[in-house]
């Protein structure tokens, strides 16, 4: 039921389709953009239409920016870097960014295989990251330690036998400030398979 306008409903219908709102968070977050339209409203909707104009995908490394190649393999820092650090999507990517991981460069596959969705290899930036494989000494695959995951990455290491480069993963296992009462058993057995001297 529809207590505005079409143009009120169709908004909030787009908003709750992003992650983490729902039709009632999109319906604040609609009230409160109406409510202050001078000052969120208009500057939103102008800020979408420069980003819908200007927003790519770099041809590089698959990072989303304003230019490609994007910031990250423009910057001559990382031009020398031997670490390649795979990854599963763009909010992966920004994630490790944040981390200040350092001078390292990045590929994103764009989603995990999974069959049971349809994704196959030929759907990933899996034949992308085999051509850039040799200019790395070492490769770091960031996926998340889901199924899927973890398919993707031993499927990726097969692929890339014999090619001279280092594969690495994630270390996976207990948190930093995590308590083990708080922990499920495949994490706390991961933890104590992956465990380093002191």
């Amino acid at each position: 039921m529809s207590n505005g306008g079409p143009e009120i409903e169709q908004l909030i219908q787009l908003l709750a389709r992003l992650p983490g709102l729902g039709p009632r968070s999109a319906r604040r977050a609609v009230l409160q953009l109406i409510k202050k339209k001078e000052q969120l409203m208009i500057p939103l909707s102008a800020a979408l239409e420069r980003a819908v104009a200007a927003v790519t995908t770099c041809e590089i490394c698959g990072n989303v920016d304003t230019r490609s190649p994007c910031h990250i393999c423009a910057d001559p820092r990382r031009a020398e870097a031997g670490l390649l650090i795979v990854v599963e999507d763009v909010a992966d990517l920004w994630a490790l960014e944040r981390a200040g991981v350092g001078a390292v460069r990045y590929h994103v596959l764009g989603g995990v295989l999974s069959p049971l969705d349809g994704i196959g290899p030929d759907d990933l930036a899996i034949d992308q990251l085999l051509q850039r494989a040799p200019e790395f000494s070492e490769i770091v695959l960031a996926v998340n330690a889901t199924v899927e995951g973890q398919t993707t990455a031993h499927y990726i290491t097969d692929r890339l036998a014999g090619s001279g480069v280092k594969v690495t993963r994630l270390a996976h296992g207990v948190p930093v400030g995590g308590e083990l009462d708080y922990l499920d058993e495949g994490t706390l057995s991961q933890a104590l398979k992956a465990r380093t001297e002191i």
